[in-house]
Order: structure tokens, then C-alpha cells, then sequence
């Protein structure tokens, strides 16, 4: 389904191998919270989606840990931006914005955090609206 909605949208896009459950598992308990169940299910499929210009639209499995333990655990964040911990970022559009779904409380909605100025702003109802959205503009800025 993730894969035939994402070439849909933009026929050019990149796949890689899925995932399975065990790196799933694995990669919520390094986490220490589960994966919304629609990351679940596009990673049955691949294991992220490379859009325009080589963004990653959705960023694989291991990057999304690192990213978000990265994002929830630096002091000097603190200093500088909003607490993270109630988002779960999976993706970016190549300039230093990235998206995220909201974990507290669990929300289908997608989110920009826009670096340059620490706004979180919603962009899209759910996994399915974000890759229309930003796989059929391209624009590295489609959500503005």
C-alpha cells in the first residue's frame, strides 16, 4: 500500500528493503516507546522513502532512534529550542525542518519543526496526507 501511494505521488521515489518485526521491536525498546502503527506498517515495506532531490522523506528505522535519542537527550537543545520529547520525528525536507508525529498523546497528525525558529506547526492529517502532500509538490518548502 506505502509503496504504491508513494509512486503515485512521485513515480521517481526510492525504496530499500523492509524491515522486520524484530528490528521494530528493537528499535521501540531503544525508544522506550512504541512506533505509531502506520511507521510500522510503511516499514513492512521499506525501510524509508528517498523523495525530490534525494530528501528522505521517511527516514529509515535507524536513523528515526538516533535522530529522536539525539533530539530527547541533548542538554545544549534545551538551552537553545521547546522540550522534544512529545514528538517523534521520521523525516525531513533536506534544509534542517523536519516532521513528526506527536507521541504525547499519540496523534495520526504530522508536524513541522521549522529549526530557524522552533515552531511546531501541523502540515498534514495523518502518514498517508504527509506523503501526498510532499511527494506530489517536491518543493522543499510544499508545507509553508
Amino acid at each position: 500500500m506505502w509503496k504504491e501511494l508513494a509512486r503515485q505521488a512521485f513515480p521517481a521515489v526510492e525504496f530499500s528493503e523492509p524491515v522486520d518485526a524484530a528490528r521494530v521491536a528493537a528499535a521501540e525498546q531503544c525508544l522506550g516507546c512504541p512506533l505509531p502503527s502506520e511507521l510500522v506498517s510503511l516499514f513492512r515495506e521499506t525501510d524509508g522513502m528517498v523523495g525530490h532531490d534525494g530528501v528522505d522523506t521517511v527516514w529509515p528505522l535507524e536513523q528515526i532512534v538516533e535522530q529522536n535519542l539525539h533530539f530527547w537527550s541533548d542538554d545544549a537543545f534545551g538551552e537553545l529550542y521547546m522540550p522534544f520529547d512529545a514528538l517523534l520525528f521520521f523525516g525531513d525536507q533536506g534544509g534542517g525542518d523536519q516532521f513528526a508525529v506527536v507521541r504525547t498523546p499519540s496523534r495520526a497528525d504530522i508536524f513541522v519543526w521549522e529549526h530557524e525558529d522552533d515552531s511546531r506547526r501541523w502540515v498534514a492529517r495523518d502518514l498517508e496526507d504527509y506523503l501526498g502532500r510532499s511527494l506530489t509538490d517536491g518543493g522543499d518548502d510544499w508545507y509553508r
